[in-house]
């Protein structure tokens, strides 16, 4: 299509820059007739009068319907413009015929006024054809060819002057027309070029307004969402402070505030989670490590995860199993298709939800069916944006917080697996991912973790105090023995005064990344160094920046995300140490 573009763009000044050459030959002619009123009969002169105008008329009006004509100027441009060379070539053939009288004569002065009105139109006619050089060179022929004839014919000096001439005339000619064409053709190129800059231009324009509309609708949602859990978090930390203030708080007292603020606590970490996990996948800080997957392992697992989800819903829940083995990130894989099956059985009041896959060529197409509400036609790219819950009008928090899809669209372009998904209104949904099939992977033999004691020895390093005294107690509660301190040395020297007392072993170290005058990284490299053993570890930070995933993504131990869950933290433990 470009090309197309270009050479209509050729055309379009071919017939622009004629009408100079239009105008010459109705006015040219009439002076022309004059000076051969003696050479001609009258009769030859009107009718080579009456045959130019009539040409040049036609020349005219094809131009106009060449511009009034856009869908086949767009189409079909290079018939246009040998219709238009055809045309100039028989006003370039009457004009020759003036060349051809004017030398028949034998008059010296009629030949040196021919060899000028030539000499003008074929100079003249450089700027106004060379956009299409076939009518050019077509035109100076057609104007030359006949006076060459009669020089050819001739004999003497004079004619082979002349013929030297028109030599000249016509190499300089067609030398200059080439050099225009060129020059017009990167005139050209270089427009399309800025015109197709000027388009991208817009097209990015357009795109950070959407993004920056797109992200000033998700702070908004963010902030309200925000606020909701910490303004209610700060009720409930008044409530429980006008309690203590009246005297001892009552068991049953406190259980239900406490049991009330692990709501609120659970509610504001997912919604950070989510917020951390889309701002990680934007920010490209997310590794993707590929393997084979087993589809059939995959889908066992998320079988028994949505069960009972299934059963306390009461709704049918099948899966159609696979034995193929697929090339993807295969924690990236299931939180794409968590965040599906959270959401269908989330919406599904009867019939049930199906997971299933068909095979595609080289990819298996991953399904997610459900008999639930549906999405209308206008809502289904919207519903992958953040916040939006098209089912959940009062923002019910037990119903999820709406960054489910969008965590699944990022995660689906971050794999470069394609996603998309039908729906009937009323009738349910399918969202379907394909993933490229791959060989199975080489047998492993798994050993079981065989972890030490419920009761385990923790160096913690943390220069946050609030989050070193919450994270000390926690463990201190569960029953570990901690030793604690803002920076490496500090911890060490805790260890030291415990094991000065008796045995104290140090089973894990837990460090922040971000620490004064260190990393994480560096802080367990001097703890290890110190205790004498490669003891297992865990980064436990709030830095999701590029940073902080290159300088841990070597690491051999696990990095956890802040804010962090109680459940999250005890499983680590116990998958960090069975190891």
């Amino acid at each position: 299509m470009p090309e197309v573009i270009q050479r209509k763009y050729f055309v379009d000044l071919l017939f622009r820059q004629s009408y100079a050459v239009l105008f010459a030959n109705f006015v040219i002619p009439l002076p022309v007739a004059y000076i051969f009123r003696d050479a001609l009969p009258l009769a030859g002169i009107v009718g080579w009068i009456l045959a130019m105008y009539a040409l040049t008329l036609c020349r005219v009006l094809h131009a106009k319907h060449y511009f009034s004509q856009s869908a086949s100027r767009v189409e079909h441009p290079q018939t246009w413009g040998w219709h238009a060379a055809v045309l100039s070539w028989l006003a370039s053939l009457l004009w020759g015929l003036v060349g051809w009288v004017g030398f028949a004569t034998g008059d010296p002065q009629l030949q040196a006024f021919t060899a000028v009105v030539l000499t003008g139109l074929v100079c003249g006619a450089v700027p106004s054809l060379s956009a299409f050089p076939a009518a050019y060179a077509g035109s100076l022929v057609a104007m030359l060819a006949p006076l060459t004839l009669q020089c050819l014919l001739g004999a003497g000096e004079t004619y082979t002057t002349y013929l030297f001439f028109l030599a000249c005339l016509a190499g300089v000619n067609l030398y200059y027309s080439r050099i225009t064409y060129r020059t017009l053709y990167e005139t050209i190129r270089l427009r399309l070029e800025n015109v197709d800059l000027v388009a991208r231009l817009e097209q990015e324009r357009d795109r950070a307004q959407a993004a920056d509309q797109a992200k000033s609708r998700f702070l908004a949602a963010a902030s309200h969402d925000l606020r909701q859990p910490i303004h209610a978090l700060s009720l409930f930390v008044a409530g429980l402070a006008a309690l203590a203030e009246r005297g001892d708080v009552a068991a049953h007292k406190a259980r239900d505030v406490a049991a009330r603020l692990g709501t609120v606590i659970g509610n504001l970490g997912g919604l950070l989670n989510g917020l951390l996990d889309i701002s990680r996948l934007d920010a490209g800080v997310v590794s993707v490590n590929r393997e084979s997957v087993s589809v059939q392992r995959l889908f066992a697992d998320l079988g028994d995860e949505f069960a009972p989800t299934a059963r306390a819903r009461d709704l049918h829940w099948r899966i159609r199993q696979s034995r193929l083995w697929l090339d993807t990130d295969p924690v990236l894989l299931k939180r794409i298709l968590d965040n599906l099956l959270a959401n269908a059985f989330r919406y599904t009041e009867n019939g049930g939800v199906l997971l299933g896959c068909r095979r595609r060529g080289r990819h298996l197409e991953i399904q997610v069916i459900d008999s639930g509400p549906g999405i209308g036609e206008a809502f289904r790219e919207q519903i992958f944006d953040e916040f939006v819950q098209l089912h959940n009008p009062q923002r019910d928090r037990s119903q999820g917080l709406g960054l489910g899809l969008a965590i699944v669209r990022h995660t689906a372009r971050l794999l470069g697996h394609e996603l998309r998904m039908e729906s009937v209104p009323g009738r349910g949904s399918c969202f379907c991912i394909r993933v490229p099939i791959t060989t199975p992977a080489a047998s492993r033999h798994l050993t079981a973790p065989s972890g030490p004691g419920s009761a385990l020895g923790i160096l913690i390093i943390d220069d946050d105090s609030t989050v070193l005294d919450a994270l000390n107690q926690l463990l201190e509660t569960w029953g570990h023995r901690v030793y604690a301190g803002a920076s490496v040395q500090e911890a060490c020297a805790r260890h030291g005064e415990a094991a000065a007392v008796g045995p104290a072993p140090v089973h894990m170290i837990l460090s922040d990344f971000r620490l004064l005058g260190m990393n994480g990284l560096q802080a367990i490299a001097q703890a290890r160094k110190y205790l004498g053993a490669e003891v297992p570890a865990m980064i436990i930070t709030a830095d999701t920046s590029g940073a902080c995933h290159e300088a841990t993504a070597a690491g051999e131990f696990r990095v956890l995300q802040k804010p962090l869950d109680a459940v999250l933290l005890s499983e680590s433990l116990e998958t960090c140490l069975g190891r």
